[in-house]
C-alpha cells in the first residue's frame, strides 16, 4: 500500500498506526468513572510495540491522559534507542495526576497548562520532541482556539513540536484549527459502521490527515462479542448491555456486515481496517493493542489493502447509507 503523507508534516508513515489507550492500564476519571481497558502486561506492551516496528509500523498515537501519563511511560520506554524509527502522535488539555491515575478535565486551564504540558508528555516518552501535538477536549470553545495556535506555533518554533492537531468530532470546531500553518491532523471516530463523511471532506481540502479512532468500534467489528458478553470491571465497557437496543443493533450490524468483511481470507478485523482505507486516502486508522500478536493480526490487513469499490458498495447497501461517490 501507498504510504501516508502526515498532512503538512514533511513526514511519510505505514498507512496503519497503533493506539496508546489500552497499554495505558485502570485509570479513572476524577468522578470515579473507568476509563481504562483493564489490566495490562507492560513487557508485553513493549514486546508489541517492537513488533509493529519490526512490521514496519511506525506511528504510535497516544495521550496525557491514557494511564494518567502511563501509556506515554511505556511507549518511552520501548523507544529507548529507536526514537527515530517512530512518529509519535500525543494529546493535552486535562489535568493529570499520575501517582493516584486520576484524570480530570477544566477547559478554562488548558491555555495555562499548555507549556507544562508537553513538558510533562516530553519527560514521560523520553523525547525532546513530539511529532503531532493534539487538543483532546474535543468540546473546547473555539472562542479560544486562536490563542491556542498561537501558542502551539511557539512550541513548534521552539522545537518541542513538529505540528499539532485537534481530537474531535465536531467538524465545525475542527474547521477552526484545520487551517493552521503547522496543523496536520484531525483526529476522529471512524469505521465501517461510524461513517464521517463531512470531516473526511474538512481533511481532504485542507490537506490533512485523518488519524481515525475506534477503528474497530471498540471492538466489535473484531466479531468476538456475543449477546452474554461481559467485560472486566476495570474495562471501560464494563456494563455494556448487549440485550439493549443499542447492543443489540451493534451486533446485527456486526453480524451483517461479516461476510464481506472477511473476503479474501481477512480477519474481520482486518476487513474493518480495509474499509477505512478504501474510504479515503487521508486515512490512518489507530487500533488499539496489548499484546504482539494483536498487532501482527492488524498488521496483516496490510497485505491485501483497500477493499474494492464494490465491497464498499455492497457494505453501504447492507447498512442501508447512500454509497459514497467517486
Amino acid at each position: 500500500m501507498e504510504p501516508r503523507k502526515l498532512g503538512k508534516l514533511q513526514l511519510t508513515v505505514n498507512p496503519l498506526g497503533m493506539g496508546g489507550w489500552a497499554i495505558g492500564g485502570p485509570w479513572t476519571w476524577a468522578d470515579g468513572a473507568v476509563m481504562g481497558w483493564g489490566e495490562v502486561d507492560d513487557a508485553e506492551s513493549i514486546r508489541a510495540i517492537h513488533t509493529a516496528l519490526d512490521l514496519g509500523i511506525s506511528f504510535f498515537d497516544t495521550a496525557a491522559n491514557y494511564g494518567a501519563g502511563h501509556s506515554e511511560r511505556i511507549l518511552g520506554k520501548a523507544l529507548e534507542g529507536r526514537r527515530e524509527r517512530a512518529v509519535i502522535a500525543t494529546k493535552f488539555g486535562h489535568i493529570i495526576d499520575e501517582a493516584a491515575r486520576i484524570v480530570a478535565d477544566d477547559d478554562d486551564l488548558i491555555l495555562q497548562n499548555l507549556r507544562q504540558d508537553c513538558e510533562n508528555s516530553l519527560r514521560r516518552l523520553g523525547t525532546d520532541y513530539i511529532d503531532i501535538y493534539q487538543l483532546h477536549a474535543g468540546e473546547y470553545d473555539t472562542y479560544h482556539i486562536p490563542a491556542l495556535v498561537d501558542m502551539l506555533e511557539d512550541l513548534v518554533q521552539a522545537g518541542k513540536i513538529r505540528a499539532y492537531g485537534w481530537s474531535t468530532d465536531d467538524v465545525n470546531r475542527a474547521a477552526h484549527i484545520a487551517g493552521g500553518q503547522h496543523c496536520t491532523a484531525i483526529q476522529f471516530s471512524l469505521n465501517v459502521l461510524r461513517d464521517a463523511p463531512q470531516m473526511l471532506e474538512l481533511v481532504e481540502l485542507n490537506e490533512l490527515i485523518g488519524i481515525n479512532k475506534h477503528p474497530l468500534a471498540s471492538g466489535t467489528l473484531t466479531g468476538k462479542f456475543h449477546d452474554r458478553y461481559e467485560f472486566p470491571a476495570d474495562d471501560i465497557r464494563h456494563g455494556m448491555d448487549w440485550t439493549s437496543d443499542r447492543g443489540r443493533q451493534r451486533l446485527a450490524q456486526a453480524a451483517a456486515v461479516r461476510d464481506v468483511l472477511t473476503s479474501g481470507g481477512r480477519s474481520m478485523a482486518q476487513g474493518a481496517l480495509a474499509w477505512i482505507w478504501g474510504r479515503s486516502p487521508k486515512t490512518l486508522p489507530i487500533p488499539g493493542f496489548k499484546t504482539a500478536a494483536q498487532v501482527r493480526e492488524n498488521a496483516g490487513a496490510l497485505t491485501q489493502g483497500p477493499l474494492t469499490h464494490d465491497e464498499m458498495r455492497q457494505l453501504d447497501e447492507i447498512l442501508e447509507r447512500s454509497p459514497i461517490q467517486g
